[in-house]
């Protein structure tokens, strides 16, 4: 009963944090107009910040821009994750592709994805392909970094038994080295969605029309910081709820695992 209760009282909580650092400044962007610390159009109050998101949702600007911003976060997430899944288990388990692909991997992954960015331009030109080929690449490393420190860590005694009761090298890699290295492979997806949304900005610089990285360009170009704020929590909150599905995939995923409460 107390874990049920628990469960939810943790939503009211963090419902309350956020209630509360809303409050908070508020009140700053209040005492700001009145004793001008800064000049009151770079520090938008929350009630200004929601009547810019009204304005725009009402002709659907809003919701088209989300619309835009989130198929291009989730199609380069996608692709990252099927190729930092598929390449981060060969260089966990076979010892001669991590020979190989790990050197190529630590040379490219500290440097900063946006040095990459005016050689996508050059390379797939101004359109979709480039932006979603730019947020992959961002998030292909720490998936195969984890993916590949969950099989590169999995109990080594567990393999031996399962070899010593007959089992191949299939059932092995199967029931063994992947179910062991799937709480890695889910944070791993957890990050790698995370800088998807990270790059997203970066990425709608390359000729967008529309998307909320494009609207808090443009809206730094018509010195609209309010809108600027929007688009910034907008992403924020749509990497929460996407967050937050990852997380209770995972919890589902590993539902077999104890957890510490």
């Amino acid at each position: 009963m107390s874990g049920e209760t628990e469960w939810w009282r943790r939503p009211g909580r963090r419902l309350l944090t956020l209630l509360t650092f809303a409050i908070l400044w508020e009140a700053l962007a209040d005492g700001n107009r009145v004793w001008r610390v800064v000049n009151p159009v770079l520090l938008p109050a929350p009630h200004e910040i929601v009547a810019s998101a009204a304005e725009l949702a009402s002709d659907g600007t809003l919701w088209r821009d989300i619309g835009v911003s989130l198929l291009r976060a989730l199609e380069g997430f996608a692709l990252a994750a099927a190729l930092g899944v598929a390449a981060g288990l060969l260089a966990g388990y076979v010892a001669r592709f991590d020979d190989v692909a790990d050197p190529l991997i630590e040379v490219v992954r500290p440097i900063p994805p946006l040095a990459f960015l005016p050689m996508f331009i050059i390379w797939f030109g101004i359109g979709e392909t480039a932006k979603v080929l730019f947020i992959s690449f961002s998030c292909f490393f720490p998936i195969y970094l984890s993916t590949t420190q969950g099989v590169r860590y999995t109990d080594p005694l567990l393999v031996r038994a399962a070899r010593s009761l007959g089992a191949s090298e299939v059932q092995v890699f199967r029931h063994v080295v992947l179910r062991a290295a799937v709480p890695e492979i889910m944070t791993g997806l957890r990050l790698g969605f995370g800088m998807s949304l990270f790059v997203l900005v970066a990425a709608e610089l390359i000729a967008a029309d529309a998307g909320l990285g494009y609207r808090i360009q443009e809206a730094r170009n018509q010195f609209r910081v309010d809108i600027m704020f929007l688009g910034a929590f907008v992403i924020g909150l749509l990497g929460f709820a996407i967050g937050g599905l990852l997380r209770r995939l995972q919890a589902h995923v590993l539902r077999w695992k104890p957890r510490v409460e």
